[in-house]
């Protein structure tokens, strides 16, 4: 059965597979998945049967409305951070559909707690799935318009009040 846990350096490779997988024409290097282990190791799940990873969920704090370019390194987690960032939360077709996906972005939201919002860079049409966790379509600037461009036609920013939670 499968489970997520945190994320080591080890499940890197492991990673890459399902990211080549689930976001073929998104690609970003094995660099970029590194420095978030590295940066943010809270905000970093892998989904898990024994050793074959089925999923990953890669999160960390930015400034607000101000998240990564596609396949960026971040140097660092920004002092100022005052917002949450969900970078992604992929799973193999095989496993989809069981809740996977929702106990992992609700072990996420454990996390985001500490920040006023959540945001994410909803692509593939996947907006529907994630307003079901509160998030809705944000306000999109002229830099982060440019941003979006790197996560294709239909990328949509979204963003979700943490104070729900509460």
């Amino acid at each position: 059965m499968a489970t997520w846990r945190r994320m080591t350096l080890n499940d890197i490779p492991g990673l890459l597979r399902v990211a080549d997988a689930v976001h073929p024409s998104l690609p970003e290097t094995a660099s970029v998945f590194t420095e978030r282990v590295q940066l943010f190791p809270s905000g970093c799940l892998i989904l898990a049967a024994g050793n074959k990873i089925y999923g990953y969920a890669i999160s960390h704090p930015i400034r607000k409305d101000q998240p990564p370019e596609l396949d960026s390194l971040l140097v660092e987690i920004p002092a100022d951070a005052d917002q949450y960032y969900i970078h992604d939360v992929a799973i193999l077709p095989e496993l989809r559909g069981q809740g996977h996906a929702a106990k992992g972005i609700r072990m996420l939201f454990e996390v985001s707690s500490q920040f006023p919002t959540t945001c994410i860079v909803s692509v593939y049409g996947t907006g529907p799935f994630w307003q079901r966790f509160g998030f809705e379509a944000g306000l999109v600037d002229g830099v982060l318009s440019e941003k979006l461009r790197n996560y294709g036609g239909d990328a949509v920013y979204m963003t979700r009040d943490n104070a729900a939670d509460s």
